[in-house]
């Protein structure tokens, strides 16, 4: 099966979800854990949103439609992807997690819109380790200031590069937020 490339940034209720998402995408995705939404995701939230575009994949049961509402009422423009109540129940449970990568992609392709090589800068671990952002001690804490100055939020290694990458952070604008960050700045 071919990896869907989406533009969008997905909307998932936790990080199952998210598991089952990376089988057929590398997109944003953007865990709500729940009801409970954080200042934070809201945030990052409504960056994808006008950067970006949101798709709300939520589970097909009463909480996953509750959360969806919320986010429908906060973003109205977003894509919708349902993923049937059949194709996601496994033992009892229901959830997007349990649908197959198929079906994942299946519901997906139907609403996404196909990403294309960009003329942005990709950022690799290289970059990261170059700027101090990853395998020192200070790491985890400077990261954590360049994705508040970049207004794209916290992120592991890892999740930072694709949160770079997603959201076309310029080379211009992750070298000054890192020379910020440096300053121990992070107004933007």
């Amino acid at each position: 099966m071919d990896r869907l490339e989406i533009k969008e940034a997905i909307v998932v209720e936790g990080r199952d979800d998210t598991a089952a998402l990376r089988k057929v995408t590398d997109a944003l995705i953007i865990e709500t854990h729940g009801f409970g939404i954080k200042r934070e995701t809201w945030e990052l939230l409504e960056k994808a949103y006008r950067e970006k575009g949101l798709i709300i994949l939520t589970d097909p049961d009463f909480s996953g439609e509750e959360i969806r509402r919320r986010l429908t009422e906060r973003f109205p423009e977003s894509r919708h992807s349902y993923m049937p109540r059949a194709k996601a129940l496994k033992n009892g449970d229901i959830g997007v997690e349990n649908a197959s990568p198929e079906d994942i992609a299946k519901v997906l392709a139907k609403v996404c819109t196909p990403s294309h090589e960009t003329t942005y800068t990709k950022f690799t671990q290289r970059d990261m380790d170059e700027a101090g952002l990853a395998g020192g001690a200070e790491s985890r804490g400077k990261r954590q200031q360049v994705g508040e100055i970049l207004g794209i939020g916290y992120g592991n290694s890892g999740t930072f590069i694709k949160k770079l990458n997603s959201f076309g952070v310029t080379r211009r604008e992750f070298d000054e937020a890192v020379r910020r960050a440096g300053r121990g700045g992070n107004k933007r």
